[in-house]
């Protein structure tokens, strides 16, 4: 990562190292995380010549296992699809995503970037050379795409497929508790919110009430989550959850096509997915770490060492 971001940064002309540059310790553009269509801190690729959107493609690619960066691509492809799905109204374009960068990545113990647009946001810190993964948001408009009742596009396919897999195998009981409204929310509710304060209520069901294949389904969705990120930081994570309780929730009704919302939680760990908009067709999903979004963790491991 630091590689990347040195090299992503000597691609750029002064104008754009300017605008892409952020002291670390500017907390207001550094914890941020919008999925939508809005203004955004840093510069936008498309300003970027050949050679500094791909350098900022490259520090991406860092972030993200190989599956995870092909997710990407296609939800930065679908801008266009959306586009001309809207008329061309609002003029959509595939590099409206932008890069920041705060610190120095090249001098300081601690530094961070971020990659984002609508429905794209990666952020990434970095103290004292451990990285902190999170949050990471991934969306797709369409959700799915289809041909002759084949789907063309589907980049968030096994997120959802998996999840009502999961429901299927609960028996009744565990089913009831982890159904937790008939009706969807609008949105994942830790929406855009810098901070999450604490779990979401109610938890839904347990994964001890669970039998042996609601479990294996748990953590194979728990899985599709973690390996968004490099194969390392994947099973970091995964071990820091081993053993740890989780919960899921689903809201809304149970048959495909129709909106629906579930979430996943454990200790320091929270997985929202909601596909609700355009009549179930729209999904946003998010994972982000309550307690050590934004580098929380590392950056307080680094203060007990500084001090």
């Amino acid at each position: 990562m630091r590689a990347a971001a040195g090299t992503l940064l000597s691609a750029l002309d002064e104008p754009a190292r300017a605008g892409v540059s952020y002291r670390f310790d500017d907390t207001g553009a550094r914890r941020w995380l919008e999925y939508r269509p809005r203004p955004r801190p840093g510069v936008c690729l498309d300003d970027l010549d050949r050679a500094g959107r791909k350098a900022a493609h490259r520090l991406l690619a860092t972030a993200l296992s190989p599956a995870a960066y092909a997710q990407a691509m296609a939800i930065v492809a679908l801008e266009e699809v959306l586009d001309r799905a809207e008329g061309w109204r609002l003029g959509r374009h595939s590099g409206d995503y932008w890069v920041a960068i705060f610190g120095d990545p090249e001098r300081d113990d601690r530094w961070a970037w971020r990659i984002e647009g609508h429905h794209l946001s990666v952020s990434m810190t970095v103290a004292d050379g451990q990285v902190s993964p999170a949050p990471i948001f991934f969306g797709a408009n369409p959700a799915a795409v289809r041909h002759a009742g084949h789907p063309v596009s589907r980049p968030l396919g096994v997120e959802e497929d998996l999840a009502r897999a999961l429901l299927e195998a609960m028996g009744p009981a565990a089913r009831d508790a982890a159904i937790i409204a008939d009706r969807a929310p609008d949105d994942i509710i830790s929406a855009t919110r810098p901070r999450v304060d604490g779990p979401l209520e109610p938890l839904g069901v347990p994964a001890d009430r669970l039998g042996p294949t609601g479990r294996a389904l748990l953590g194979q969705l728990l899985a599709v989550y973690l390996d968004r990120l490099p194969p390392e930081l994947a099973v970091r994570e995964a071990r820091r959850l081993d053993g740890r309780e989780l919960h899921f929730a689903w809201a809304g009704p149970t048959g495909t096509g129709q909106r629906h919302y579930y979430r996943v939680q454990g200790d320091d760990l929270l997985i929202e997915y909601d596909n609700t908009s355009d009549d179930g067709n729209h999904a946003h999903t998010v994972l982000r770490r309550p307690g050590s979004d934004f580098g929380q963790d590392v950056l307080a491991a680094h203060r007990t060492d500084a001090h």
